[in-house]
């Protein structure tokens, strides 16, 4: 069952092939297989799932059933889960026990889909590799001594490894489609204010969005419009119709205009992957597309903006963790003020301290109009370029990572090139843009993923356009060659 796609499944339930609750067991057996190779996962949640399985099979018995009913899923450990651990990956938060759900948990929920647990993920949802875990690194299922990405890597290898069919994952500067290209699967992150952050703990909050993963584009669809919609919890959440987004996905791209930015295909692209990217782009003109070279003059501020942007509200977001109220507590403080210092000091790990300080010092006084405010302002530029742009073409294409997958320790000492990592998906976040990252191909046995990038609420353009590519190629299908996860 495991090599079926969410849509498979979902039908396979309606039929009576097989059981929710069969499901979910093969599904918990195959974490349990999997487990100490992986990493992928901070909690499982056998007796819970199984649980969730009967009542979904109760509802699919009754008729009360949509197409995620019963459908095993794997949610990141970034999301509060009533009655479950959600530690954000941090040993701040390795005791907390969230007392209510997410808005994202209650809909999902609400939809019938089965959760299996929480996965493994960078510290707070900072870092590119999964490698900044209070549990340890993820290992990518490709090849065990590489990564997976980050900082959903946990969700990504799930799904990759056909542990589960589909999770969920958050993207504060591509923490879902780097992750998604690197394991060699379909990740969405949609507009800034398309899915609820009520409930989702906060890296940077002008900046994270949450999004599903799934190996197709048709079960990224199914996942958005269960996940997608207003919630006034949340002050950032859009009050907006939800569109249809199963229903254009047969869509022509008769005359769909492609751009490509002359910013994303320059030094440090990788050959391998800029090969599998003029591949894709191939197929989409024999597919009736027009590609266009545009230009995104700005691109290049994206990174520096970013890391002033995102640190600063990192620093603030995190000052309410100061073992006080909920979390790690330093052990027998000789005041306040050490138990403020040792709990902080013990409880985070070395990069969310690193950004942390360089956000507390991009806001302090002195430094605000000379960091923080210049980089709102080039924000404000970087976004300007993409709306130049969307009045040439509808999608803008290019590749989702720099590289394939690199080795576990490669870029642990150099913080610099693992912020590189994101380069090509950070300015989306800064625009609030949905992107969405498809396999594309592979460079040295490894996958590749090509990055889409769409206008404000387009994610249905974007899903279209996906899954008319992976209507007539293979690459989302293809699985990693063993148990192992190594490379044959």
């Amino acid at each position: 069952m495991h090599h079926k796609t969410l849509v498979e499944l979902s039908a396979g339930l309606r039929q009576g092939e097989y059981s929710s609750e069969e499901l979910t067991r093969a599904c918990l057996d195959r974490v349990a297989a999997l487990h100490k190779q992986l990493n992928s996962f901070i909690t499982v949640i056998e007796e819970q799932a199984l649980q969730a399985a009967r009542h979904a099979d109760a509802r699919i018995r009754t008729g009360d059933a949509g197409p995620l009913t019963g459908i095993p899923y794997a949610h990141k450990d970034i999301f509060c889960t009533r009655g479950v651990k959600t530690s954000c990956g941090s040993r701040m938060l390795d005791n907390f026990i969230a007392p209510y759900d997410a808005t994202v948990t209650q809909q999902l929920n609400t939809a019938g889909a089965v959760m299996i647990g929480k996965t493994n993920m960078d510290e707070f949802a900072m870092g590119s590799s999964n490698e900044t875990s209070f549990y340890g690194p993820v290992t990518n299922p490709w090849d065990s001594e590489t990564v997976p990405g980050g900082s959903s890597g946990g969700s990504a290898a799930a799904v990759a490894a056909r542990l589960v069919p589909v999770s969920t994952g958050t993207d504060t500067g591509g923490s879902i489609r780097q992750p998604a290209a690197l394991c060699g699967i379909t990740g969405l992150k949609p507009t800034y204010g398309r899915v609820s952050r009520y409930g989702m703990i906060a890296f940077a909050s002008s900046l994270d969005q949450a999004g599903p993963f799934a190996r197709t584009a048709e079960d990224a669809a199914l996942m958005l419009g269960a996940m997608a919609g207003f919630d006034p919890r949340d002050s950032t959440s859009v009050e907006r119709a939800l569109d249809d987004y199963t229903g254009g996905l047969e869509h022509t791209l008769q005359g769909l205009k492609i751009g490509l930015p002359e910013q994303y295909f320059g030094e440090g692209l990788d050959s391998g992957v800029a090969a599998a990217v003029e591949a894709a782009l191939d197929e989409y003109r024999r597919m009736g597309a027009v590609i266009t070279e545009i230009t995104l003059p700005n691109s290049q501020l994206a990174v520096p903006t970013y890391y002033v942007v995102a640190p600063a509200e990192c620093s603030s977001n995190l000052s309410r963790f100061d073992g006080v109220r909920f979390g790690y507590r330093a052990r027998d403080p000789a005041d306040l003020e050490n138990l403020y210092m040792r709990s902080r000091g013990e409880g985070f790990g070395a990069e969310v301290k690193r950004r942390i300080m360089i956000g507390t010092y991009a806001l302090s006084a002195g430094y605000y109009d000379a960091y923080y405010l210049k980089a709102q302002q080039a924000r404000r530029l970087i976004r300007e370029d993409f709306m130049r742009a969307f009045e040439q073409v509808d999608v803008i294409m290019g590749p989702t990572s720099p590289s394939a997958a690199f080795r576990l320790g490669e870029k642990s000492d150099d913080p610099v090139t693992m912020y590189l990592s994101d380069i090509y998906t950070i300015a989306v976040n800064l625009a609030g843009l949905p992107g969405m990252s498809i396999p594309a191909g592979f460079t040295k046995d490894m996958p590749v993923g090509l990055h889409l990038i769409g206008n404000y609420f387009e994610e249905a353009r974007l899903l279209n356009v996906a899954h008319k590519y992976q209507q007539v190629t293979d690459w989302h299908t293809r699985q990693p060659s063993n148990e192992r996860g190594r490379r044959p």
